[in-house]
């Protein structure tokens, strides 16, 4: 199915925040999508990173029907710490998510929309009027292609953590000659077959990246949120300290248990959800997971 052939792609304007997150809450559960105030948040710091796809409407008005959102990092990789700030004047772009409204998806909205949003800032690197370097995002597997088509060079998976998937950084640089070739120098080789036509478009309706993603990796990486834990080896009788009893007698975890990495602490299993299964009697490694004693306070 053909794009529109009108396709306008403009800066979102503050008073449009609204109708792109309307399309956000279309394509995720209310608990993932991101909120009004993290929209306006990200127009107001960065609008000249917030990049939309419209469509004209009688009386000179037009339609959002898709988007890129991003923020700015000072580091040159994507981290959990470089993530979840907006640093001003900085040299790394980090995209948020790319998003086209259900309708639209399957007609290559979503690649024209990607290439249009480095094209310009590219053209903008050129002039000298910022200092961007680079483009960077993160994506599961199935989406490299779709990502690679719109220009992206694939640098292997990605540190950040979240969920039982792995992630993989993409970039692209913005600047011509030497940084461009060190990027493709030092990249991954793809995990997927080349992209030819369709392929990429294919994938168009689930190209976005989580918008959760970002909340709970600012959650998880500010040190003003992170809560203290105990490591499970800290307790007497660890698995009699860490159960609760449920319904029917059924034992389930008493605390969050938490990242045990240095410096993430983010939530891996919430109070209450794991259920303890007895089985045969075996010699057993206590492994040290962070017990956090006590509800997480959302910031």
């Amino acid at each position: 199915m053909a794009a529109p052939t009108d396709l306008i792609f403009d800066l979102v304007k503050s008073d449009e925040i609204s109708d792109a997150l309307a399309i956000e809450l279309e394509g995720f559960p209310l608990e993932e999508a991101a909120d009004l105030e993290k929209f306006r948040f990200r127009q107001e710091q960065a609008p000249d990173l917030f990049l939309g796809a419209f469509v004209p409407k009688e009386g000179g008005k037009r339609k959002i029907i898709g988007y890129i959102c991003s923020t700015l990092s000072s580091a040159k990789t994507l981290t959990h710490e470089s993530m979840s700030t907006h640093i001003p004047a900085s040299s790394t772009i980090c995209i948020h998510s790319v998003c086209v409204e259900k309708s639209s998806r399957g007609k290559g909205i979503a690649t024209r929309l990607l290439k249009e949003y480095v094209s310009r800032l590219r053209a903008r690197v050129q002039t000298g009027s910022v200092p961007y370097e680079r483009i960077a995002l993160i994506s599961h597997e199935e989406l490299i292609p779709f990502y690679e088509n719109g220009g992206f060079t694939n640098l292997g998976k990605s540190e950040v953590v979240h969920g039982s998937l792995p992630w993989y950084e993409l970039q692209v640089e913005l600047k011509d000659g030497a940084d461009s070739a060190t990027a493709s120098k030092n990249a991954a080789p793809s995990l997927l077959s080349p992209v030819t036509g369709g392929v990429a478009e294919a994938n168009q309706g689930n190209q976005q990246i989580p918008a959760g993603l970002w909340e709970a990796l600012s959650r998880g990486s500010s040190r003003s949120n992170r809560p203290d834990g105990m490591l499970l080896s800290s307790f007497d009788k660890p698995m009699v300290s860490v159960t609760i009893e449920a319904n029917q007698g059924t034992l389930v975890n008493k605390y969050d248990l938490l990242c045990p990495r240095p410096g993430c602490g983010s939530v891996i299993l919430k109070e209450g959800v794991g259920e303890w299964v007895e089985k045969a009697s075996e010699q057993v490694t206590l492994i040290n997971c962070l017990i956090y004693k006590g509800m997480l306070k959302s910031p």
